[in-house]
């Protein structure tokens, strides 16, 4: 399985079906034990996170929510660059950061020709805001991912295999509170990465620039009533999963994906028009939610358990006897650096679901905690920036022609060492503050 993710020979979420083929034919496990993973909890709560984006996306909220985050930095060219990763960070925390930068590079494009025009070149050239712009957009959108559960597969794959495999259960405010301060962190250093170390960015304001914007947000029109109750939802999911912790001594039985999937029955049931039937959500719109991921999800989750239940993570382990002497720091630096070279050349939710069952079994051969261990993989696995394959929003923004692959890798590899530092510091510091292990 993971030489068919690493090759995408056949493609990704096929692979997370062979589990339900193989494993009751070869013994490993019953067709109930293998298809139970499928279901697991953190599986629902990020399917009720797609049917939320579906329908932010159907109204054009996130682009509205963008547009102004834009117009209220303004549009010098560091302010600019700024503007667009912290719309790109804020999307991405709650739909997938493919979309956020599928939606934020056309603007972006139509800022830097008019910067190109303003420096006489004919529109095509801006100088080195166009590269640190779109890198800015992929790297913002990669960056925000992490602060959410549901912000980028790897996230909810790493809560659910500590479900599955050792019952250990972060909730969306628990994450929150490990991958929002990473996240605000790592932010403002990717700016100064991109606008002083990177490239060189600098001049006033872009001739045109503001009215563009304002233009954009014109387009949109007045707020309509499918964007209220789209906004009204997501205030109401995000406020239940932030606040789950305290509501659960009144409401028993409450959890991340029980909101989720309230919250998206919401949308199918609230009209938007009655008299044509038109409501906040329709199934035409759920259909282009990626089905594929929640696939890849299962297959993986149900790899690491029978890696678990065969002995396999046993025998993995003994070969891991070495590392036991190593500090925590030296093994958790050792988990980052390994999975960020790793995510750099496969998607970062199959290097999550490949390196979660070995991670597992090096806390087993170690005696450590598997927490800090896996949180650190599960992090690493979205810290591969240097390569147009390493994430979608680079292999768009690698696309645009606004970026070369020396400019990406140069950029990329700084904000790689970032996370090799962030991540041990995350799992060696603060999650002992957090959870009290």
């Amino acid at each position: 399985m993971a030489i068919l993710w690493i090759t995408e020979a056949i493609p990704i979420p096929a692979t997370g079906l062979l589990p339900l083929a193989l494993f009751p034919l070869l013994g490993v496990g019953s067709i109930e034990e293998t298809a139970a993973p499928y279901s697991n909890p953190i599986i629902f709560l990020f399917l009720g996170g797609f049917l939320l984006a579906a329908a932010m996306e159907r109204w054009a909220l996130h682009r509205r929510f963008a547009l102004t985050i834009i117009h209220a930095v303004g549009t010098a060219p560091r302010r600019l660059v700024a503007g667009f990763m912290g719309s790109a960070a804020f999307l991405s925390m709650w739909i997938s950061n493919t979309a956020t930068t599928l939606l934020l590079l056309p603007i972006g494009a139509s800022v830097l020709e008019l910067a190109g025009r303003a420096r006489g070149d004919g529109g095509r050239d801006a100088g080195d805001l166009a590269p640190a712009l779109v890198a800015g957009i992929a790297f913002g959108a990669g960056i925000g991912g992490i602060a959410t559960l549901i912000g980028t597969p790897p996230n909810a794959l790493t809560a659910a295999f500590l479900l599955e495999t050792y019952g250990i259960r972060i909730g969306f405010a628990q994450w929150m509170a490990i991958g929002l301060p990473l996240a605000l962190v790592a932010l403002p250093v990717t700016y100064v990465i991109l606008v002083q170390v990177a490239f060189r960015v600098g001049g006033g304001e872009i001739p045109g620039g503001r009215p563009l914007i304002e233009r954009e947000i014109e387009s949109l029109g007045a707020v309509g009533r499918g964007e209220k109750i789209v906004g009204a939802v997501f205030l109401f999911a995000a406020a239940g999963w932030t606040l789950r912790p305290l509501l659960e001594r009144w409401i028993p039985g409450l959890g991340d994906a029980g909101i989720a999937m309230l919250a998206a029955l919401v949308l199918f049931l609230a009209p938007v028009h009655w008299g044509r039937g038109e409501f906040a959500l329709d199934w035409s719109s759920a259909q282009r939610i990626p089905w594929g991921v929640i696939v890849l999800f299962g297959g993986g989750l149900t790899l690491a358990e029978a890696i678990d239940r065969s002995g396999l993570a046993a025998w993995l382990a003994s070969a891991f006897g070495g590392l036991s002497a190593w500090p925590l720091a030296g093994i958790v630096g050792l988990i980052a650096l390994v999975v960020i070279l790793f995510s750099e050349l496969a998607s970062n939710t199959a290097t999550a679901a490949t390196f979660l069952p070995v991670v597992g079994a090096l806390a087993l051969s170690t005696g450590m905690d598997p927490l800090p261990l896996v949180l650190a993989a599960g992090l690493a696995a979205s810290g591969g920036y240097m390569l147009p394959v390493a994430t979608p929003p680079n292999a768009i923004a690698y696309g645009s022609g606004r970026i070369t692959v020396p400019q990406l890798a140069r950029a990329g590899a700084l904000l790689d060492l970032l996370f090799l530092l962030l991540v041990p510091a995350v799992a060696v510091f603060l999650l002992p503050l957090l959870f009290g292990r």
